[in-house]
């Protein structure tokens, strides 16, 4: 059972950071593209998309931070302030994951990935591009939840019991 007195809370607490550091990459990549690519040539756009060939793996490490924000939530459980804010990152990478099959997936199969330029090329782009950008912002922020919530735990561990 997963208390605050659980020896394995600190492999916890820092797996779900890492996960949730991991998921930062791409999407701090895509981000950081986002102005170069946005207005060029349909044809220089899918070159450049090619960079993102097998960028499919890190569906792993959103399954980890999923999965370990979720074991951290339940290890904080009963301690209020640090269970809302890992709550809270869990959700947010939960609503990564449903803009990205909402948004990002769909602008992925009609274009087979970026090797076909579909119609409504520029509609498909800014859907594809402007989804990875919110869920980068989203990331950053469960983040940011998930390092306070540890803190905080973390403080609240190391306080004397009444």
């Amino acid at each position: 059972m997963l208390t605050r007195d659980y020896k394995g809370a600190d492999g916890i607490r820092l797996a779900a950071l890492i996960f949730v550091a991991l998921c930062l990459v791409p999407g701090g990549a895509h981000l950081a593209s986002l102005l170069n690519k946005i207005d060029r040539a349909p044809e220089a756009y899918m070159t450049m998309q090619q960079a993102y060939n097998g960028w499919a793996l890190f569906g792993i490490v959103i399954y980890g931070a999923l999965l370990t924000t979720a074991l951290h939530t339940i290890l904080v459980r009963r301690q209020r302030g640090p269970f809302w804010l890992s709550l809270g990152a869990f959700l947010l990478i939960v609503l990564t994951q449903v803009i990205f099959w909402a948004f990002t997936y769909p602008a992925n199969a009609v274009t087979s990935n970026w090797t076909v330029i579909p119609e409504n090329f520029e509609g498909w782009r800014q859907q594809w591009e402007y989804s990875h950008a919110i869920n980068a912002v989203l990331t950053f922020i469960a983040f940011v939840l998930l390092a306070l919530s540890v803190i905080e735990s973390r403080r609240e561990d190391d306080a004397p019991l009444a």
